[in-house]
C-alpha cells in the first residue's frame, strides 16, 4: 500500500494541471450567443406571423369588396337577360330558322344502328 501511495504521489507531481478559468468564460459566452440567436429567431418569426395576419385581413377585405361587385354585376346581368324576348330579337334583325339535322345512311351492305353516330 505504501508503495502504491508513493507511486501515486510521484505520478501526481509529474502531471501538469490545466488552467480551467478560461473554459468557464467560453461556455458562458457560447450559451449567451446561443440565447441571443434564439431570441433573434423568435422575434423574426413573431414579426413574420404578425405581418401575415395583417396581410390576410387586407386580402379578406378586398375579397369582400370584390364579392359585392360580382353580386352587383350578376343582378345587372339578370335584369338585362329578363328584357330579352322574341320581339326584341326580331327588332334587332334575328330570324327564326328551321333546324336541319344530319342523318347517316347505310354504307354499302353494312347497316348502322339508328342511335349510332
Amino acid at each position: 500500500m505504501k508503495i502504491i501511495a508513493i507511486k501515486m504521489k510521484m505520478h501526481g507531481t509529474n502531471v501538469n494541471i490545466m488552467n480551467n478559468d478560461n473554459i468557464k468564460k467560453r461556455v458562458l459566452n457560447i450559451m449567451l450567443l446561443f440565447l441571443g440567436a434564439l431570441a433573434f429567431c423568435y422575434i423574426f418569426l413573431l414579426g413574420n406571423i404578425v405581418s401575415n395576419i395583417v396581410e390576410r385581413r387586407t386580402f379578406e377585405a378586398d375579397a369582400r369588396t370584390l364579392s359585392n361587385e360580382v353580386m352587383g354585376l350578376e343582378l345587372q346581368y339578370l335584369s338585362m337577360s329578363n328584357k330579352i324576348d322574341l320581339t326584341l330579337a326580331k327588332s334587332m334583325g334575328f330570324q327564326e330558322v328551321k333546324a336541319k339535322f344530319a342523318v347517316r345512311r347505310t354504307l354499302g351492305s353494312i347497316k348502322l344502328a339508328k342511335n349510332e353516330l
